[in-house]
């Protein structure tokens, strides 16, 4: 069994840039780049990572989960989380959290010419399958892969 660290500085992590989504629904979030902090330390019950928004990006595509809560936390700049409610302006120190199964689509969008970071934790389960709330998509995940459709399951063209 390979020793996985005590700790590391979060910037050494391991790095994910951009979005897995199918073209065109990726392109909001390519200026979004993910240390993936948790992986490093082998955590396999809750994933964590550093996420940067460079101006203009977006975390995602408004989405929920029907099996995986998730939390945020803003560290710097600002960011607008658009859900259910609207739109709501969160600053550093300010959090949010989303709880499995509500079918609140959500997701953080940075509108400022500045950098933006924030802290997400969520729930790692072996299968989920996430809706997006304004798209026809879903994407189905198992084993830590996603497979994207519309839907109703047809392939997303």
């Amino acid at each position: 069994m390979t020793k996985q660290p005590s700790f590391i500085a979060a910037f050494e992590a391991p790095t994910r840039t951009g979005s897995r989504y199918p073209t065109p629904h990726d392109e909001p979030c390519e200026a979004r780049t993910k240390y993936v902090l948790g992986d490093v330390f082998g955590l396999d019950q809750f994933g964590v990572n550093l996420v940067t928004l460079e101006a203009g990006a977006w975390s995602s595509q408004r989405h929920w989960h029907e099996k995986e809560d998730e939390f945020i936390y803003v560290l710097s700049g600002e960011l607008v989380l658009s859900d259910d409610n609207g739109d709501h302006t969160l600053q550093p120190g300010m959090c949010a959290g989303f709880k499995a199964n509500t079918g609140n689509g959500h997701c953080l969008k940075n509108v400022t010419g500045k950098p933006a970071q924030y802290l997400e934790v969520g729930t790692r389960g072996s299968a989920e399958v996430a809706w997006y709330s304004d798209i026809d998509m879903k994407v189905t995940i198992s084993n830590r892969v996603g497979t994207y459709t519309r839907k109703d399951g047809a392939p997303v063209r």
